[in-house]
């Protein structure tokens, strides 16, 4: 019973094609695989670039915590200025 005998490899195999299409189609499908890991590895990548620039003092253009009176009256300031 624990043992697939020939006709369930059979059956086995004719399902994978059916799937997969045969021709190319595993391939292609591992293709695309690769392209994403890549894609995926240099995502990280350029976010651990990012992460030492804000690390290093860079403006990241990031919000900065202000009380919102704060923020207001800064802004009413750099209009009075103008």
């Amino acid at each position: 019973m624990g043992v697939m005998g020939i006709w369930q490899w059979v059956i086995v195999l004719a399902i994978v094609l059916l799937l997969f299409g045969g021709r190319g189609k595993i391939s292609s499908l591992m293709g695309d695989f690769g392209k994403g890991l890549k894609s995926f590895k240099k995502g990280l990548k350029d976010g651990e670039e990012g992460e030492g620039d804000a690390a290093k003092g860079e403006d990241t253009g990031a919000i900065e915590d202000k009380p919102a009176v704060a923020a207001k009256a800064e802004s009413e300031d750099k209009e009075k200025a103008s």
